[in-house]
């Protein structure tokens, strides 16, 4: 799906521009996965595991998402620069077309400027306007108290727990919670 152009302010004062991806980004977007997999352990993969993302692969995954009548996906631009970016990916099967998974992904120079409620805020607007869909789900990592703390504002709930889902490069097991938010109609 094809999202309209947004801009909004970030509280530093700047100006972001929030758009559905285009061929000219996937260079961009390619460096941003890489960059954002060594700024936290919250992320799945490390940065040495980016080598499975081609140029072909994204421009494959961006055709599907803007193609998509449910799918979209949001880049955060701030200065020209990819900020951040979120996506919605609905479920394709009868049993589970009601339920959609939400990610998001920032740049850490960019954390705590609003940017990922307001990209929060236009998935779920997208998403109520799906009338199959009647919960949005997503997971994160034990000790991301920020994104914690994003997913509750944004109308989220803890409903599960997979202990030790995560192990770190130190042997450190973390868990991966998983959050579900309900669409209200």
């Amino acid at each position: 799906m094809i999202i309209e152009p947004f801009e909004f302010k970030l509280k530093d004062g700047r100006t972001a521009i929030a758009r559905s991806p285009k061929d000219e980004d996937i260079q961009e977007m390619l460096d941003f996965l890489y960059v954002t997999a060594g700024e936290t352990e919250f992320i799945l993969r490390y940065p040495e595991e980016c080598h499975m993302y081609t140029a072909e692969n994204e421009k494959d995954f961006f055709d599907r998402i803007n193609g998509s009548p449910t799918d979209a996906m949001l880049i955060c631009f701030v200065d020209g620069k990819i900020a951040g970016n979120c996506a919605i990916n609905c479920e394709p099967y009868m049993k589970t077309k009601h339920r959609a998974s939400l990610a998001i992904g920032l740049l850490r120079e960019f954390w705590n400027q609003g940017i990922g409620t307001k990209l929060f805020q236009r998935l779920i607007e997208i998403a109520e306007q799906n009338k199959d869909l009647i919960q949005l789900e997503l997971d994160f990592i034990e000790g991301n108290e920020r994104g914690q703390a994003l997913y509750e504002k944004m109308g989220f709930k803890i409903v599960g727990v997979k202990p030790n889902a995560v192990r770190l490069k130190n042997g450190t097991l973390l868990n991966e919670y998983s959050m579900i938010r309900e669409i209200k109609r």
